[in-house]
């Protein structure tokens, strides 16, 4: 068992009782599988790693025009998917941002392409200045104690999730 000091705890604290919309509220869906093309990132969320890594990520997806390159998009929303857990949220996994597709069979050189399986999610929405609403939500669940299967998660930026300053991001927690 890892140790955590005081000040640590007492932080986190402070952070989840100054969020908004700290009852976490949310529906439950049941999603069949899709797939997602995109670009890619290992990464972890140990000593806020994976905020610079999905940040750079996001900047390397925006400036490279990524999204215009991914053919058979069913939409333009942008997902970030978490997924190939190495143990649960505490250790590595991989990050996608890209589009869901109607089929794998046409991956760019240099994305990569993953099945995101059928799942009962827990939704939740993330209303405000990105990233912190969304970096908001998933501090609120990994705090709450809600289990995920760590099969694939993800974050759905649709078209109210598009303004940096008064997003509305919904975030799927793949639950049993």
């Amino acid at each position: 068992m890892k140790k955590v000091s005081f000040l640590t705890i007492l932080c986190v604290s402070i952070f989840v009782m100054s969020c908004k919309n700290n009852d976490m509220k949310h529906e439950t869906k049941e999603l069949p599988q899709f797939y997602v093309v995109g670009i890619s990132v290992r990464t972890t969320n140990q000593n806020g790693q994976s905020q610079r890594d999905i940040g750079n990520l996001f900047t390397n997806y925006l400036i490279e025009n990524t999204q215009a390159n991914i053919k058979h998009k069913e939409s333009e929303d942008i997902y970030c998917v978490y997924t190939d857990y190495e143990s649960d949220m505490t250790g590595k996994y991989t990050t996608i941002l890209g589009c869901k597709v109607k089929s794998l069979d046409s991956i760019p050189a240099g994305m990569v392409g993953i099945i995101v399986p059928a799942s009962n999610y827990n939704v939740y929405t993330s209303k405000g200045k990105l990233p912190d609403c969304v970096v908001d939500t998933w501090m609120k669940i990994y705090l709450s104690g809600i289990k995920s299967k760590c099969t694939a998660n993800f974050d759905l930026y649709g078209p109210k999730g598009k303004n940096p300053a008064n997003a509305e991001v919904e975030t799927y927690l793949s639950v049993n």
